[in-house]
């Protein structure tokens, strides 16, 4: 019985919520494992759409949901989600949600901090949604953040916000903006704390005795690889590392507890935000791919920027997060195009690639080198089996597994949760 681990590869939103609800019917446990309120999951169920942003999406299927500490979590943002779920009949109780003790906290000063810097920017703006992920991981890093288990002492709580106003209100004063009130910080985090600490959990422990007792653990990623701190276009990525190693860093269990990692990839690609996107199409072919696809960030509403399929960021993803297999999602996005574009390789300054240089010159400079298929008239939406899809759209789909050196393992064909075709069993390995 093998555990799964589920991330973007390419620069998010490439659907992961449907595809880890449907992968959640076959798990026991669902952890997610890094990333903040920033990256939203959408799922449809019948006539119901759910919006997650922290939760796992587990809870709908009514599995034992983690939040591990590799996250950063607003605990009012977190609170209001769980709510939200109340209202449309999700159970969200302590114990079918746990969350790590040791789990640095997201403040209303890091919102603060986060847009004032982006304002202070200006046109060289870094596209974060406002949220305060960036500077929560800042602390973490630097060792002065609140953690969860912070809340339930009052006095480490009450030296530790000193030492983190001393930092943050130097910076504002700096930016010329509002500093943090002390006193009004602290009565928040008093008032919030008996409503989260009841889900507070050593979640690293639990997961080591359910591993053992045998039971199935799907680890949910965030965002995508290109936007991973190490190996995404730095500067403009996330703060964390959204590749598959940090399922086991960010949820307390060793790197031999995760047996197959499934990249979520889109037919074709998107982006949030600013950023390299070599692919993109600023023309019709993008204006109709955002709106057949929908493209709106879930959490923030932003428009999504479009292009054709980028093989060499998808296979470059494929390496560094030693992708098993590949979920293919909205297909049917494509169907009626006379012809679908997929980007083989880079030329720079005279140069050949096959991969995505790490210079930010590089990277802004590249262009795309493309190969073109004829299109298919059909429609590919909802299809359940191989035999539904257009002759066309099966030579595309091998073509992509081709050129990215891994196998398509499922295949989404409409935001409906049965709409799926699985090639292979991720949990059979």
């Amino acid at each position: 019985m093998a555990n799964v681990a589920v991330i973007g590869s390419q620069w998010g939103d490439e659907g992961k919520g449907k595809v880890v609800d449907w992968l959640a019917s076959r798990a026991d446990i669902v952890v997610r494992f890094q990333g903040g309120h920033n990256a939203g999951h959408t799922l449809v169920v019948g006539n119901q759409t759910y919006k997650l942003s922290l939760v796992p999406s587990g809870v709908v299927r009514g599995k034992t949901s983690i939040i591990g500490n590799g996250v950063v979590v607003d605990p009012w943002a977190l609170l209001g989600e769980i709510e939200s779920l109340r209202k449309k009949g999700v159970d969200v109780a302590p114990g079918m949600l746990k969350v790590a003790e040791n789990c640095a906290l997201i403040l209303p000063l890091h919102g603060r901090i986060d847009r004032a810097r982006e304002e202070a920017r200006g046109a060289a703006k870094l596209g974060t949604t406002g949220r305060g992920i960036g500077p929560a991981y800042e602390d973490k890093v630097a060792r002065r953040a609140v953690r969860l288990c912070d809340l339930a002492d009052r006095k480490a709580l009450e030296e530790k916000l000193d030492h983190l106003l001393f930092h943050h209100n130097a910076l504002l004063r700096g930016l010329g903006a509002e500093e943090v009130d002390r006193a009004e910080l602290l009565a928040g985090l008093v008032e919030v704390a008996p409503r989260i600490l009841p889900y507070a959990d050593s979640v690293w422990r639990y997961l080591d005795g359910e591993r053992r007792a045998g039971k199935r653990i799907l680890f949910e990623g965030a965002q995508g690889i290109m936007l991973d701190v190490d190996h995404g276009t730095y500067p403009y990525v996330t703060s964390s590392n959204t590749v598959a190693g940090m399922a086991a860093v960010g949820s307390g269990l060793g790197p031999g507890a995760i047996d197959y990692v499934l990249g979520i990839t889109k037919a074709y690609t998107t982006r949030v935000g600013s950023g390299p996107f070599p692919s993109e199409q600023d023309n019709e072919i993008g204006q109709i791919l955002g709106e057949r696809g929908r493209e709106f960030g879930t959490v923030t509403g932003r428009k999504r920027r479009c292009g054709w399929f980028d093989a060499v960021i998808v296979r470059q993803s494929a390496r560094v997060a030693g992708l098993d297999g590949i979920a293919l999602t909205k297909l049917d996005v494509l169907d009626g195009l006379a012809e679908v574009k997929v980007c083989v390789g880079y030329t720079y300054e005279g140069r050949s690639y096959d991969y995505l240089p790490a210079s930010m010159a590089a990277q802004a400079g590249v262009r795309p080198v493309y190969e073109t298929f004829e299109g298919w008239r059909e429609s590919t939406r909802g299809a359940r089996s191989w035999a539904d899809l257009p002759a066309t759209a099966i030579k595309y789909i091998r073509r992509i597994e081709e050129l990215i050196g891994v196998p398509v393992t499922l295949l989404s064909t409409s935001p409906e949760r049965d709409d799926t075709i699985l090639v292979h069993d991720p949990f059979a390995d």
